[in-house]
């Protein structure tokens, strides 16, 4: 079996844009006639940049490969061009190739992705969503605290028994920044209102995106300790895990990172430093499924939980929840709210979610396809990137 076709297929998603402005999906073609779907996530140029950044490494490492070969196309496409090291963009390009080979493989083998990852440990898994405008709203449920607190209690009341929330709010290009007392004070306060909304059958999980510094993560970890939330998010950049070690030692939240993470390499670097207790890499930016594994077993060996990450399309959200399945240390899966909405329109056979729980899809491959009429309706027309930083406006806002 040999690869003949690569197609990258770029999808507009409506507003309120949950998962962000446009999901890009790779289709694999083989010589059976089999396709294979994977999704290119978080790649910082215009999707029709990285489509041309699909079709390279298509041309030079793919047309002609054996899918089922994905240890040896991994590190052709990883090393291309003497780069040998975790960038984003060639890694997430080479994730969305690599979880559409396991596509191929289990839809050649008749199995289902997490069959080919070491077979389940779960038939269901426990979901979260962030808080987000109920339909209709607008954004102030990110900067309100009662807003948040409703919103928080009608999620709860659907089935959630997690939600996650980013009081500070406003992430820039010029973050880590020290707090000031009053958005301390604030954060504990959003916290709380929230905590009280949904008591303490729901665990509460702060995601923050990089915003303070070490110091000014400690400031806020100490302050929200009494409302016992499951973990602290990124509470400083991801770069230098040795500085997220620092919060880690002065808490007792558990810390979480990994979404801008890439490859073992990165994460490694997260387990050696003990600076989280607990892993989120992205599938499509971190290297596909297997390497995704790779870290859940090297998580697994310092007892770190993992939490896949999801700000992406289903496709994505299928990879994650076949990881998932076959993962003994996995904790909680993201998920937009119970992937309905547009995330369901776009394919053939939606992701089911029950009572809280993101159900395992029986069939082949990832058990996902999508709807063509569905996606032709949603071209991606922006200039926008799939996620931006704040306005300058914003960056002065602490």
């Amino acid at each position: 079996m040999r690869i003949i076709d690569v197609e990258t297929v770029v999808v507009g998603v409506p507003p309120p844009h949950f998962g962000g402005r446009y999901w890009i999906f790779v289709r694999l073609t083989t010589d059976s006639g089999i396709q294979g779907l994977g999704e290119v996530y978080g790649v910082p140029f215009h999707p029709e940049v990285v489509r041309a950044m699909v079709a390279d490494v298509a041309d030079r490492s793919v047309v002609g490969a054996d899918p089922f070969a994905v240890e040896r196309l991994w590190r052709e496409v990883y090393s291309r061009g003497f780069t040998q090291r975790p960038d984003t963009s060639v890694v997430a390009v080479l994730a969305g190739i690599e979880t559409a080979c396991y596509d191929i493989m289990g839809k050649e083998t008749g199995r289902p992705v997490h069959d080919l990852l070491g077979g389940r440990v779960r038939d269901a898994l426990r979901s979260y969503t962030y808080i987000y405008p109920a339909p209709g709203e607008d954004d102030s449920v990110y900067t309100d605290a009662s807003l948040a607190a409703e919103r928080a209690a009608e999620y709860a009341a659907a089935g959630f028994s997690a939600v996650k929330f980013d009081p500070l709010a406003w992430y820039s290009a010029l973050d880590p920044r020290q707090l000031a007392t009053r958005s301390v004070e604030a954060v504990a306060a959003y916290v709380g209102r929230v905590r009280e909304a949904v008591g303490g059958g729901v665990d509460l999980l702060i995601g923050t995106h990089g915003q303070m510094t070490p110091a000014a993560a400690i400031r806020l970890a100490r302050a929200v300790e009494a409302f016992d939330p499951l973990w602290l998010e990124e509470p400083v950049p991801p770069e230098m895990p040795e500085q997220m070690a620092l919060v880690a030692r002065a808490t007792s939240v558990p810390i979480a990172t990994g979404e801008r993470l890439s490859t073992k390499y990165e994460l490694a670097r997260v387990l050696e430093c003990r600076a989280a207790a607990v892993v989120q890499m992205a599938v499509g930016r971190v290297g596909g499924v297997l390497e995704s594994k790779k870290i859940a077993a090297a998580a697994e060996t310092h007892y770190v939980d993992v939490a896949p990450h999801l700000y992406a399309g289903p496709v994505e959200a299928a990879a994650n929840i076949h990881l998932a399945a076959a993962t003994p240390n996995f904790l909680i899966q993201e998920s937009i709210e119970t992937m309905n909405g547009f995330a369901a329109e776009i394919l053939r056979r939606p992701l089911q979610w029950e009572s809280g729980f993101l159900l395992v899809p029986e069939g082949p491959g990832l058990g996902v396809e999508l709807d063509e009429d569905a996606v032709g309706r949603h071209p991606y027309e922006g200039r926008e990137l799939h996620l931006e930083m704040g306005s300058r406006e914003e960056w002065s806002r602490s």
